[in-house]
Protein backbone atom coordinates (compact mmCIF):
# COMPACT_ATOMS: atom_id res chain seq x y z
CA UNK A 1 0.00 0.00 0.00
CA UNK A 2 1.40 3.38 -1.27
CA UNK A 3 1.31 6.58 0.60
CA UNK A 4 -2.23 8.53 -0.36
CA UNK A 5 -4.17 11.22 0.97
CA UNK A 6 -4.72 9.23 4.10
CA UNK A 7 -1.49 7.47 4.47
CA UNK A 8 1.59 8.66 5.33
CA UNK A 9 5.17 6.18 5.99
CA UNK A 10 7.96 7.30 8.92
CA UNK A 11 10.93 5.28 9.67
CA UNK A 12 11.52 6.63 13.08
CA UNK A 13 9.65 9.11 15.05
CA UNK A 14 10.34 12.91 15.28
CA UNK A 15 7.66 14.96 17.55
CA UNK A 16 7.93 17.55 14.08
CA UNK A 17 5.32 15.11 12.70
CA UNK A 18 3.13 16.49 14.77
CA UNK A 19 2.54 18.52 11.64
CA UNK A 20 1.37 15.82 10.16
CA UNK A 21 -1.25 14.55 12.32
CA UNK A 22 -2.74 17.95 12.39
CA UNK A 23 -2.96 18.03 8.75
CA UNK A 24 -4.31 15.01 8.69
CA UNK A 25 -6.87 16.31 11.31
CA UNK A 26 -7.71 19.13 9.23
CA UNK A 27 -8.38 17.27 6.54
CA UNK A 28 -10.35 13.99 6.19
CA UNK A 29 -8.42 12.00 8.76
CA UNK A 30 -5.72 9.35 8.05
CA UNK A 31 -3.21 7.05 9.54
CA UNK A 32 0.66 7.82 9.62
CA UNK A 33 2.69 4.33 10.39
CA UNK A 34 6.04 4.79 12.24
CA UNK A 35 8.99 2.28 11.29
CA UNK A 36 8.18 1.27 7.44
CA UNK A 37 9.96 3.46 4.52
CA UNK A 38 8.96 5.26 1.85
CA UNK A 39 8.33 2.00 -0.18
CA UNK A 40 6.44 0.41 2.03
CA UNK A 41 8.37 -1.95 3.29
CA UNK A 42 8.30 -2.62 7.43
CA UNK A 43 11.94 -1.78 9.25
CA UNK A 44 10.57 -1.37 12.60
CA UNK A 45 10.85 1.10 15.82
CA UNK A 46 12.97 0.73 18.72
CA UNK A 47 11.71 1.63 22.12
CA UNK A 48 8.41 1.16 20.75
CA UNK A 49 6.51 0.72 24.67
CA UNK A 50 7.98 4.21 25.67
CA UNK A 51 6.70 5.99 21.94
CA UNK A 52 2.93 3.97 22.65
CA UNK A 53 3.23 6.47 26.30
CA UNK A 54 5.29 9.34 24.74
CA UNK A 55 3.20 10.25 21.33
CA UNK A 56 -0.30 10.40 22.76
CA UNK A 57 0.24 12.58 25.55
CA UNK A 58 2.17 14.66 22.51
CA UNK A 59 -0.75 14.57 20.37
CA UNK A 60 -2.90 15.68 23.41
CA UNK A 61 -0.85 18.31 25.12
CA UNK A 62 0.13 20.01 21.81
CA UNK A 63 -2.93 19.52 19.35
CA UNK A 64 -5.96 19.25 21.88
CA UNK A 65 -7.54 16.12 19.68
CA UNK A 66 -7.29 12.59 20.86
CA UNK A 67 -5.74 9.75 18.52
CA UNK A 68 -5.44 5.73 18.24
CA UNK A 69 -1.91 4.46 18.85
CA UNK A 70 -1.60 1.08 18.29
CA UNK A 71 1.37 -1.81 18.41
CA UNK A 72 1.34 -3.61 14.58
CA UNK A 73 3.59 -6.45 13.74
CA UNK A 74 4.86 -7.87 10.59
CA UNK A 75 7.78 -10.40 10.13
CA UNK A 76 8.61 -10.17 13.21
CA UNK A 77 9.15 -6.26 13.43
CA UNK A 78 6.83 -4.18 15.66
CA UNK A 79 5.94 -0.66 13.78
CA UNK A 80 3.38 1.90 15.16
CA UNK A 81 0.11 2.94 13.29
CA UNK A 82 -1.09 6.71 14.27
CA UNK A 83 -5.31 6.61 13.27
CA UNK A 84 -6.34 10.64 13.14
CA UNK A 85 -10.16 11.25 12.73
CA UNK A 86 -10.66 14.28 11.08
CA UNK A 87 -11.77 17.34 13.71
CA UNK A 88 -15.10 19.39 13.34
CA UNK A 89 -13.36 22.10 14.68
CA UNK A 90 -9.89 23.66 13.78
CA UNK A 91 -6.83 22.37 15.07
CA UNK A 92 -3.24 24.47 15.38
CA UNK A 93 0.40 23.08 16.25
CA UNK A 94 2.22 25.88 17.99
CA UNK A 95 -0.01 28.16 16.49
CA UNK A 96 0.31 27.14 12.95
CA UNK A 97 -2.54 25.53 10.92
CA UNK A 98 -1.45 22.40 8.71
CA UNK A 99 -3.57 20.60 6.15
CA UNK A 100 -3.63 17.34 4.45
CA UNK A 101 -4.35 17.84 0.61
CA UNK A 102 -2.90 14.70 -1.70
CA UNK A 103 -0.26 12.82 -0.20
CA UNK A 104 1.62 16.40 0.84
CA UNK A 105 0.99 18.84 4.03
CA UNK A 106 0.71 22.27 3.71
CA UNK A 107 0.84 25.44 5.99
CA UNK A 108 -2.04 27.17 5.65
CA UNK A 109 -1.38 31.08 5.71
CA UNK A 110 -3.42 34.49 4.64
CA UNK A 111 -6.78 34.50 2.86
CA UNK A 112 -6.63 30.09 2.74
CA UNK A 113 -6.54 30.11 6.38
CA UNK A 114 -9.04 32.62 7.24
CA UNK A 115 -11.62 30.55 4.42
CA UNK A 116 -10.56 27.10 6.18
CA UNK A 117 -11.31 28.58 9.95
CA UNK A 118 -14.47 30.23 8.29
CA UNK A 119 -15.98 26.73 7.21
CA UNK A 120 -14.94 24.82 10.09
CA UNK A 121 -16.57 27.23 12.86
CA UNK A 122 -19.12 28.70 10.39
CA UNK A 123 -18.54 32.04 10.78
CA UNK A 124 -18.27 33.70 7.61
CA UNK A 125 -16.70 36.47 6.16
CA UNK A 126 -18.93 38.83 5.76
CA UNK A 127 -20.78 37.86 8.99
CA UNK A 128 -17.71 39.41 11.19
CA UNK A 129 -19.25 42.90 12.90
CA UNK A 130 -18.10 45.97 12.89
CA UNK A 131 -17.22 48.74 15.36
CA UNK A 132 -16.91 52.05 13.70
CA UNK A 133 -19.95 52.33 12.02
CA UNK A 134 -23.73 52.66 13.18
CA UNK A 135 -27.15 52.05 11.43
CA UNK A 136 -27.31 56.23 10.97
CA UNK A 137 -24.14 55.84 8.92
CA UNK A 138 -25.54 54.14 6.19
CA UNK A 139 -26.50 55.69 2.62
CA UNK A 140 -30.50 56.82 2.41
CA UNK A 141 -30.46 56.15 -1.14
CA UNK A 142 -29.81 52.08 -0.90
CA UNK A 143 -32.32 52.19 1.68
CA UNK A 144 -34.44 54.00 -1.32
CA UNK A 145 -33.65 51.69 -4.05
CA UNK A 146 -33.52 48.17 -1.61
CA UNK A 147 -37.32 49.42 -0.75
CA UNK A 148 -38.36 50.23 -4.39
CA UNK A 149 -37.19 47.21 -6.36
CA UNK A 150 -38.60 44.97 -3.41
CA UNK A 151 -41.91 46.70 -4.06
CA UNK A 152 -41.83 46.59 -7.31
CA UNK A 153 -40.91 42.74 -7.98
CA UNK A 154 -43.05 41.99 -5.19
CA UNK A 155 -40.46 40.25 -3.04
CA UNK A 156 -41.48 42.36 -0.20
CA UNK A 157 -44.94 43.74 1.37
CA UNK A 158 -45.08 47.20 1.65
CA UNK A 159 -45.51 46.67 5.57
CA UNK A 160 -42.92 44.61 5.44
CA UNK A 161 -39.97 47.07 4.01
CA UNK A 162 -41.65 50.77 5.65
CA UNK A 163 -40.40 50.03 8.93
CA UNK A 164 -36.85 51.59 10.54
CA UNK A 165 -33.53 51.18 8.36
CA UNK A 166 -32.45 49.18 11.54
CA UNK A 167 -35.21 47.01 12.20
CA UNK A 168 -34.96 46.30 8.07
CA UNK A 169 -31.31 45.01 8.58
CA UNK A 170 -32.65 43.30 11.82
CA UNK A 171 -35.26 41.15 9.20
CA UNK A 172 -32.73 40.64 6.65
CA UNK A 173 -30.05 39.78 9.01
CA UNK A 174 -27.61 41.57 8.57
CA UNK A 175 -26.92 43.12 12.15
CA UNK A 176 -25.64 40.93 15.33
CA UNK A 177 -25.68 41.94 19.10
CA UNK A 178 -26.74 45.74 17.36
CA UNK A 179 -23.74 45.56 15.65
CA UNK A 180 -23.64 45.94 11.47
CA UNK A 181 -22.15 43.07 9.92
CA UNK A 182 -19.84 43.75 7.16
CA UNK A 183 -22.06 42.41 4.57
CA UNK A 184 -24.12 45.29 6.11
CA UNK A 185 -21.46 47.67 5.04
CA UNK A 186 -20.89 46.32 1.61
CA UNK A 187 -24.86 46.53 0.40
CA UNK A 188 -25.95 50.18 2.25
CA UNK A 189 -22.52 51.68 3.00
CA UNK A 190 -21.43 54.35 0.02
CA UNK A 191 -17.73 52.98 0.73
CA UNK A 192 -17.69 49.70 1.27
CA UNK A 193 -13.58 50.53 0.94
CA UNK A 194 -13.40 50.46 4.58
CA UNK A 195 -14.41 46.83 5.19
CA UNK A 196 -12.11 45.94 2.31
CA UNK A 197 -10.43 47.32 -0.36
CA UNK A 198 -11.34 46.75 -3.76
CA UNK A 199 -14.90 46.03 -2.82
CA UNK A 200 -16.18 47.80 -6.53
CA UNK A 201 -17.21 46.99 -9.37
CA UNK A 202 -14.68 48.20 -12.60
CA UNK A 203 -15.63 48.68 -16.44
CA UNK A 204 -13.14 49.22 -19.26
CA UNK A 205 -13.60 49.53 -22.50
CA UNK A 206 -10.71 48.11 -24.62
CA UNK A 207 -9.30 48.39 -27.97
CA UNK A 208 -6.26 46.20 -29.27
CA UNK A 209 -4.58 43.78 -26.02
CA UNK A 210 -4.20 46.19 -23.14
CA UNK A 211 -5.01 49.61 -25.43
CA UNK A 212 -7.52 50.84 -22.43
CA UNK A 213 -9.64 53.67 -23.58
CA UNK A 214 -11.78 54.72 -21.03
CA UNK A 215 -13.34 52.87 -17.56
CA UNK A 216 -15.56 53.65 -15.12
CA UNK A 217 -15.33 52.65 -11.02
CA UNK A 218 -18.27 52.07 -9.32
CA UNK A 219 -16.98 52.64 -5.99
CA UNK A 220 -20.99 52.99 -4.06
CA UNK A 221 -22.64 50.47 -2.07
CA UNK A 222 -23.51 47.14 -3.74
CA UNK A 223 -27.25 48.16 -3.83
CA UNK A 224 -26.70 51.54 -5.93
CA UNK A 225 -23.98 50.15 -8.07
CA UNK A 226 -26.64 46.93 -8.77
CA UNK A 227 -29.26 49.84 -9.50
CA UNK A 228 -26.85 51.37 -11.89
CA UNK A 229 -24.40 49.00 -13.42
CA UNK A 230 -26.31 47.44 -16.28
CA UNK A 231 -27.76 50.74 -17.81
CA UNK A 232 -23.95 52.37 -17.63
CA UNK A 233 -22.31 49.37 -19.78
CA UNK A 234 -25.68 49.65 -22.23
CA UNK A 235 -25.32 53.52 -22.40
CA UNK A 236 -22.04 54.36 -22.37
CA UNK A 237 -19.81 50.74 -23.72
CA UNK A 238 -22.32 49.55 -26.07
CA UNK A 239 -23.90 50.32 -29.84
CA UNK A 240 -26.95 49.06 -30.76
CA UNK A 241 -27.46 48.23 -34.51
CA UNK A 242 -30.29 50.06 -35.64
CA UNK A 243 -32.98 48.73 -38.26
CA UNK A 244 -36.88 49.35 -38.53
CA UNK A 245 -39.31 47.27 -39.70
CA UNK A 246 -43.26 48.26 -40.03
CA UNK A 247 -41.49 52.02 -39.44
CA UNK A 248 -40.77 50.46 -35.66
CA UNK A 249 -37.43 50.93 -34.85
CA UNK A 250 -35.53 47.82 -33.50
CA UNK A 251 -32.21 47.78 -31.72
CA UNK A 252 -30.20 44.74 -31.10
CA UNK A 253 -27.15 44.87 -29.20
CA UNK A 254 -24.10 42.18 -29.69
CA UNK A 255 -24.78 41.01 -26.08
CA UNK A 256 -28.14 39.76 -24.54
CA UNK A 257 -29.16 42.14 -21.98
CA UNK A 258 -30.35 39.30 -19.60
CA UNK A 259 -27.90 37.33 -19.73
CA UNK A 260 -25.03 39.84 -19.15
CA UNK A 261 -27.32 41.49 -15.85
CA UNK A 262 -27.33 37.85 -14.47
CA UNK A 263 -23.36 37.16 -14.95
CA UNK A 264 -22.79 40.75 -13.38
CA UNK A 265 -25.36 40.19 -10.50
CA UNK A 266 -24.22 36.72 -9.78
CA UNK A 267 -20.41 37.93 -9.83
CA UNK A 268 -21.03 40.35 -7.22
CA UNK A 269 -23.48 37.81 -5.51
CA UNK A 270 -20.37 35.29 -5.44
CA UNK A 271 -17.48 37.43 -5.02
CA UNK A 272 -15.06 36.65 -2.32
CA UNK A 273 -14.64 39.99 -1.13
CA UNK A 274 -11.87 39.16 1.22
CA UNK A 275 -9.53 38.54 -1.49
CA UNK A 276 -9.46 42.68 -2.02
CA UNK A 277 -9.74 42.07 -5.98
CA UNK A 278 -12.50 44.25 -7.71
CA UNK A 279 -15.25 42.44 -10.14
CA UNK A 280 -13.85 43.44 -13.83
CA UNK A 281 -16.10 43.67 -16.54
CA UNK A 282 -13.58 44.08 -19.61
CA UNK A 283 -15.62 45.02 -22.54
CA UNK A 284 -14.26 44.82 -26.63
CA UNK A 285 -15.72 45.06 -29.76
CA UNK A 286 -16.27 41.70 -29.76
CA UNK A 287 -16.30 40.37 -26.24
CA UNK A 288 -17.38 40.88 -22.73
CA UNK A 289 -15.37 39.38 -19.74
CA UNK A 290 -16.91 39.08 -16.12
CA UNK A 291 -14.34 38.34 -13.77
CA UNK A 292 -14.54 37.73 -10.20
CA UNK A 293 -12.74 36.18 -6.97
CA UNK A 294 -14.67 32.70 -6.02
CA UNK A 295 -14.46 30.24 -3.85
CA UNK A 296 -16.46 27.45 -5.18
CA UNK A 297 -18.20 24.91 -2.71
CA UNK A 298 -16.23 21.83 -1.57
CA UNK A 299 -16.51 19.17 -4.91
CA UNK A 300 -17.85 22.22 -7.20
CA UNK A 301 -16.10 22.27 -10.63
CA UNK A 302 -16.64 24.08 -13.88
CA UNK A 303 -18.71 21.02 -14.68
CA UNK A 304 -21.19 21.46 -11.50
CA UNK A 305 -21.88 24.97 -12.86
CA UNK A 306 -22.84 24.28 -16.03
CA UNK A 307 -24.97 21.27 -15.07
CA UNK A 308 -28.08 21.85 -12.90
CA UNK A 309 -27.53 22.41 -9.51
CA UNK A 310 -28.76 23.77 -5.89
CA UNK A 311 -28.34 27.95 -4.98
CA UNK A 312 -25.25 27.87 -3.09
CA UNK A 313 -24.31 31.59 -2.82
CA UNK A 314 -21.18 32.00 -1.29
CA UNK A 315 -22.18 35.09 0.30
CA UNK A 316 -25.99 34.19 1.61
CA UNK A 317 -26.87 37.35 3.33
CA UNK A 318 -26.00 39.02 0.20
CA UNK A 319 -27.93 36.56 -2.10
CA UNK A 320 -30.95 37.25 -0.07
CA UNK A 321 -30.72 40.94 -0.26
CA UNK A 322 -30.61 40.73 -3.84
CA UNK A 323 -33.28 38.36 -4.02
CA UNK A 324 -35.33 40.74 -1.81
CA UNK A 325 -34.35 43.29 -4.55
CA UNK A 326 -35.85 40.90 -7.60
CA UNK A 327 -31.93 40.90 -8.95
CA UNK A 328 -31.55 37.63 -8.49
CA UNK A 329 -33.42 33.83 -7.80
CA UNK A 330 -32.71 31.76 -5.14
CA UNK A 331 -32.83 28.23 -7.48
CA UNK A 332 -29.35 28.08 -8.89
CA UNK A 333 -30.52 28.68 -12.70
CA UNK A 334 -28.68 31.77 -13.28
CA UNK A 335 -26.45 30.03 -15.64
CA UNK A 336 -29.11 28.29 -17.66
CA UNK A 337 -30.62 31.90 -17.93
CA UNK A 338 -27.53 32.98 -18.72
CA UNK A 339 -27.59 30.68 -21.59
CA UNK A 340 -30.83 30.73 -22.53
CA UNK A 341 -30.50 34.96 -23.27
CA UNK A 342 -27.85 34.21 -25.44
CA UNK A 343 -29.12 30.91 -27.43
CA UNK A 344 -32.84 33.80 -27.47
CA UNK A 345 -30.40 36.48 -29.46
CA UNK A 346 -28.62 33.52 -31.59
CA UNK A 347 -25.45 34.48 -30.02
CA UNK A 348 -22.40 31.59 -28.98
CA UNK A 349 -23.04 30.26 -25.28
CA UNK A 350 -20.65 31.93 -22.72
CA UNK A 351 -16.88 30.06 -22.15
CA UNK A 352 -16.88 29.56 -17.84
CA UNK A 353 -12.72 29.52 -16.93
CA UNK A 354 -12.12 29.03 -13.90
CA UNK A 355 -7.83 29.91 -12.50
CA UNK A 356 -7.08 29.94 -9.47
CA UNK A 357 -8.84 31.60 -7.66
CA UNK A 358 -10.75 33.77 -10.20
CA UNK A 359 -13.82 32.91 -12.13
CA UNK A 360 -14.03 34.23 -15.44
CA UNK A 361 -17.46 34.57 -17.49
CA UNK A 362 -16.40 34.90 -21.35
CA UNK A 363 -18.98 36.67 -23.91
CA UNK A 364 -18.80 36.90 -27.65
CA UNK A 365 -20.61 39.18 -29.75
CA UNK A 366 -23.55 38.74 -32.03
CA UNK A 367 -21.85 38.92 -35.07
CA UNK A 368 -24.89 40.53 -36.72
CA UNK A 369 -25.55 43.13 -34.64
CA UNK A 370 -21.82 44.60 -34.75
CA UNK A 371 -21.80 48.12 -35.88
CA UNK A 372 -18.46 48.50 -38.81
CA UNK A 373 -17.10 51.66 -37.74
CA UNK A 374 -14.86 53.68 -40.48
CA UNK A 375 -11.77 54.68 -39.84
CA UNK A 376 -12.38 58.15 -39.04
CA UNK A 377 -15.10 57.00 -36.85
CA UNK A 378 -12.79 55.51 -34.79
CA UNK A 379 -10.25 57.82 -34.25
CA UNK A 380 -12.95 60.46 -33.69
CA UNK A 381 -14.06 57.70 -30.69
CA UNK A 382 -10.53 57.55 -29.49
CA UNK A 383 -10.60 61.23 -29.11
CA UNK A 384 -13.49 61.15 -27.04
CA UNK A 385 -13.70 58.66 -24.66
CA UNK A 386 -17.06 57.40 -23.52
CA UNK A 387 -19.26 58.80 -27.03
CA UNK A 388 -22.15 57.86 -27.26
CA UNK A 389 -24.69 56.83 -30.19
CA UNK A 390 -28.72 57.37 -30.60
CA UNK A 391 -29.58 55.04 -27.64
CA UNK A 392 -27.99 57.52 -24.97
CA UNK A 393 -30.00 60.64 -26.21
CA UNK A 394 -33.14 57.99 -26.53
CA UNK A 395 -32.83 57.96 -22.66
CA UNK A 396 -32.78 61.06 -22.21
CA UNK A 397 -35.50 61.89 -23.96
CA UNK A 398 -37.81 59.19 -21.86
CA UNK A 399 -36.71 61.23 -18.82
CA UNK A 400 -37.59 64.91 -20.07
CA UNK A 401 -41.01 62.84 -21.25
CA UNK A 402 -41.47 61.46 -17.81
CA UNK A 403 -40.06 64.97 -15.59
CA UNK A 404 -39.46 67.62 -17.58
CA UNK A 405 -38.14 69.53 -14.61
CA UNK A 406 -35.69 66.63 -13.63
CA UNK A 407 -32.41 68.30 -12.81
CA UNK A 408 -28.88 67.62 -14.28
CA UNK A 409 -27.67 66.21 -10.94
CA UNK A 410 -30.63 63.63 -10.58
CA UNK A 411 -30.17 62.66 -14.74
CA UNK A 412 -26.86 61.78 -13.30
CA UNK A 413 -27.91 59.36 -10.62
CA UNK A 414 -30.77 58.16 -12.55
CA UNK A 415 -28.63 57.43 -16.06
CA UNK A 416 -25.25 56.30 -14.31
CA UNK A 417 -22.93 58.33 -16.11
CA UNK A 418 -20.36 61.08 -15.74
CA UNK A 419 -21.62 64.88 -15.54
CA UNK A 420 -19.05 66.09 -18.17
CA UNK A 421 -20.97 62.97 -20.36
CA UNK A 422 -24.23 63.85 -19.48
CA UNK A 423 -24.14 67.48 -20.44
CA UNK A 424 -21.59 66.69 -24.06
CA UNK A 425 -24.94 64.48 -24.59
CA UNK A 426 -27.52 67.12 -23.82
CA UNK A 427 -25.57 69.99 -25.78
CA UNK A 428 -25.72 67.79 -29.32
CA UNK A 429 -29.81 67.07 -28.48
CA UNK A 430 -29.84 71.05 -28.61
CA UNK A 431 -27.76 71.89 -31.10
CA UNK A 432 -29.83 69.53 -33.59
CA UNK A 433 -33.00 71.20 -32.07
CA UNK A 434 -34.30 67.89 -30.55
CA UNK A 435 -34.98 69.41 -27.13
CA UNK A 436 -34.92 73.05 -26.23
CA UNK A 437 -34.67 74.43 -22.33
CA UNK A 438 -37.68 77.15 -21.47
CA UNK A 439 -36.93 79.08 -18.71
CA UNK A 440 -33.90 79.71 -16.09
CA UNK A 441 -31.80 76.64 -14.40
CA UNK A 442 -33.69 76.73 -11.36
CA UNK A 443 -37.39 76.84 -12.25
CA UNK A 444 -37.15 76.68 -16.00
CA UNK A 445 -38.15 72.72 -18.03
CA UNK A 446 -37.30 71.10 -20.91
CA UNK A 447 -39.17 70.64 -23.96
CA UNK A 448 -38.89 68.19 -26.52
CA UNK A 449 -39.13 69.66 -29.82
CA UNK A 450 -41.49 67.25 -32.35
Amino acid sequence: MSESQNIEYKESWRDEYLKWICGFANAQGGCIYIGINDAGAVTGVQNIKKLMEDIPNKIQSGLGILADVNKLTKDGLDYLEIKVSPSSYPVSYHGEYHYRSGSTKQQLTGIALSEFIMRKTGVRWEDVTVDNLTVADLDDESFKIFRREALRRKRMTSEEVNIPNEELLNKLHLMTDGKLKRSAVLLFYHDPAVVQNGSHVQIGRFGEGADLQYQDMLEGSLITTADKVIDLIYLKYLKAKITYEHDRRIETYPFARDAIREAVYNAIVHNCYMFGVPIQIRIEDEAIVISNSCILPEGWTIDTLMETHDSRPYNPDIANVFYRAGYIEHWGRGIQKICDACRELGAELPIYELRGNGLRVHFKALQSALIKSNSANDSQSAKNPGTLDDTLALRILDEFQENASITVNELVKKIGISRRTLMRAIGELRETNRIKRVGGKRYGHWEIIE
